[in-house]
């Protein structure tokens, strides 16, 4: 099996760990490594063939699930298999709600990390989601379809940020932004900013896990 896995976690020995992992499942791969979720997508628009993700939830410049919805929207067809150290049941699910195809927990046996990543290496292209059941995983679907452009934007939007610092900080003119909000307003079906930074909040994007 060849083809190329990234390895997205600020701590440099557990990435080590996942490596040798890696290694033990499917020796012919190509490993690439990120400490922030900056160099994750850089490397994600950069690797070829790349066949799986792991991704760690605390990476500097990640918020909430935002990594997983990131990388989601820049290679959907990728599966993401989150090794994180966030707490119960619910951070598997909203993982799961935001494009991961599985969520393991970082103290979970060498053996079970390397299971799982044997399994997400076989498995086909994700398919699509199930209808939602209820609202509020429609709205994940939403957010987790939003291009990396308007989840960065989003994310500002977050963070309090204006206009005219999203256009500096992204490297956009400000009418760029203003139709980035637009479309991302219809896409959440809100009014305004101010609602489209709460629904995403109601999601967990802004909480640190």
């Amino acid at each position: 099996m060849t083809g190329t896995v990234l390895i997205a976690d600020d701590h440099p020995l557990f990435r080590q760990a996942l490596s040798l992992a890696v290694q033990r499942v499917a020796p012919d791969m190509v490993l690439r490594e990120a400490g922030t979720l900056a160099a994750a997508l850089r490397s994600c628009g950069e690797a070829e063939d790349l066949r799986l993700i792991l991704l760690d939830l605390k990476m500097p410049g990640a918020v909430g699930y935002s990594g997983i919805a990131l990388l989601h929207a820049e290679k959907p067809e990728v599966p993401i298999l989150v090794v994180s150290s966030a707490e119960g049941e619910s951070a598997a699910q909203e993982a799961r709600a935001f494009g991961a195809i599985g969520f393991l927990r970082k103290d979970s046996d060498l053996s079970v990390i390397e299971a799982a990543i044997a399994r997400a290496l076989d498995s086909a292209p994700p398919a699509p989601a199930p209808p939602p059941a209820q609202p509020v995983d429609e709205v994940r679907q939403t957010v987790a379809g939003l291009t990396p452009t308007q989840l960065k934007v989003l994310l500002a939007v977050l963070e309090g940020q204006l206009n005219k610092q999203i256009a500096h900080s992204l490297g956009m003119s400000e009418a760029t932004v203003k139709a980035h909000m637009t479309a991302i307003m219809r896409k959440l079906d809100v009014r305004n900013r101010t609602q489209a930074a709460l629904v995403a909040r109601s999601l967990g994007l802004d909480l640190q896990h």
